[in-house]
């Protein structure tokens, strides 16, 4: 299905284009950026570059694309798929070799340890799962109503992990989240409004979908049989402001 943002998949590599489209971005080099197109890229397995702006450039530039945010993961973009109601598309690639739990006490911890699992930068041949979003919304919204965006996005994928897999997040989530300056004017992007219900709606469905292209049937992992991951279970100390 298409959507307003036009997408093109070449060389493992997935571009989301709109001209003059504003955009927000957790990547390494995120924040607020005016950009005609955005990408989602797969990385190799045992991937361990860290200049990052030149991986970008060189995968982009082989592929045929101009620079612009980039979001990295280990799913391949056979994997990722998009849902679309009203003005708001998603589209998610999701994979879960690298859970994040956060029990809500300390006796939910799986092991007992001191909460964190394997580190994976201590092995060399870590593919990250990742759940990446980028959101568009066929709307303009101003810096704040983007962040909100950006907000309910997260809540959304949050809610959809903990129901698929008992767990909010992995080690590296990734989201952009982009509107269109030029088109109709949207104050607010939280879930009580239109765009807000649609990107619920969307980012759940978008990640279901991606999930169940990325495992078939098979079970996903979970914190305890994953190679990856961790479990948060610090102590902190509660006090009144």
């Amino acid at each position: 299905m298409r959507w307003m943002f036009e997408t093109t998949v070449r060389d493992s590599v997935c571009q989301i284009r709109r001209e003059g489209a504003r955009w927000l971005s957790t990547a390494w080099d995120g924040g607020y950026r005016t950009a005609n197109a955005v990408y989602n890229v797969t990385v190799p397995e045992g991937f361990e570059r860290t200049d990052l702006d030149a991986y970008r450039a060189e995968r982009l530039s082989g592929a045929g694309f101009a620079v612009g945010p980039t979001l990295l993961t280990g799913v391949h973009m056979e994997h990722a798929r998009c849902a679309r109601s009203g003005s708001v598309s998603v589209l998610a690639t999701a994979g879960l070799s690298n859970p994040a739990a956060l029990p809500m006490s300390a006796a939910e911890t799986a092991d007992g340890s001191d909460g964190t699992a394997s580190n994976p930068a201590d092995s060399p041949d870590w593919r990250p799962g990742t759940v990446n979003l980028i959101v568009g919304v066929d709307r303009a919204l101003d810096e704040g109503a983007l962040a909100t965006l950006f907000a309910t996005a997260v809540e959304a994928k949050a809610a959809t992990l903990l129901d698929a897999a008992s767990v909010p997040g992995t080690t590296s989530d990734a989201a952009i989240v982009g509107c269109v300056p030029s088109a109709e004017r949207a104050s607010f992007a939280g879930s009580a409004t239109e765009i807000g219900a649609a990107t619920r709606v969307c980012v759940r469905d978008a990640i279901r979908a991606s999930l169940a292209a990325r495992y078939g049937g098979d079970a996903l992992p979970t914190v305890d049989g994953a190679e990856y991951g961790v479990v948060t279970d610090q102590d902190t100390e509660i006090f009144e402001p």
